[in-house]
């Protein structure tokens, strides 16, 4: 190979590391968080939904999930929350009829260390806006609903997650 070339190709290939690395990104592992293993405590639903507590405790084990950090019964640091509001909005309409609609979520959190320090994540959630069509049949407006629940709830895990490993 020409060492042009295989200078050009070594330059294509450093570039995206050279490009992130001072962008203020950062990866995130297992060894980023403070514990190995956390338990789930008490989810409150605050609000008149039914049944985000379960949704966000899923969303929870599944992003600790992906830090690789375990959801066990027995585990010493416990994250416990309570869903404070969870509002649907209308976000735009045409010919009077709501065609996009908005989540607003807002959770309080408190995080029990091994060594038992309490930390509180207070109004969690803001300024996570999550939006979802209304439009076409009824079957679609509730599956459409049901996925925006979902990536809100996941938004959430992810920004609790977050705090947790600047902790």
């Amino acid at each position: 190979m020409d060492p042009r070339n295989r200078m050009m190709l070594l330059l294509v290939l450093l570039a995206p590391v050279l490009l992130t690395a001072g962008c203020g990104y950062s990866a995130y592992s297992r060894s980023s968080l403070p514990f190995t293993e956390v338990r789930i405590g008490k989810i409150e639903n605050a609000t008149v939904e039914p049944k985000l507590q379960d949704k966000l405790h899923q969303a929870l084990v599944e992003e600790f999930a992906n830090y690789g950090v375990a959801v066990t019964p027995g585990a010493a640091p416990v994250l416990s929350g309570v869903i404070r509001n969870f509002s649907m909005a209308s976000l735009s309409e045409k010919d009077d009829i709501t065609v996009e609609y908005r989540f607003i979520l807002d959770a309080d959190f408190t995080f029990q260390d091994s060594t038992g320090k309490i930390t509180e994540i207070k109004n969690r959630g803001l300024p996570f806006i999550v939006s979802f069509s209304g439009a076409g049949a009824l079957q679609n407006l509730l599956a459409a609903r049901e996925n925006a629940e979902k990536s809100a709830m996941s938004d959430l895990a992810k920004s609790v997650i977050g705090t947790l490993i600047y902790y």
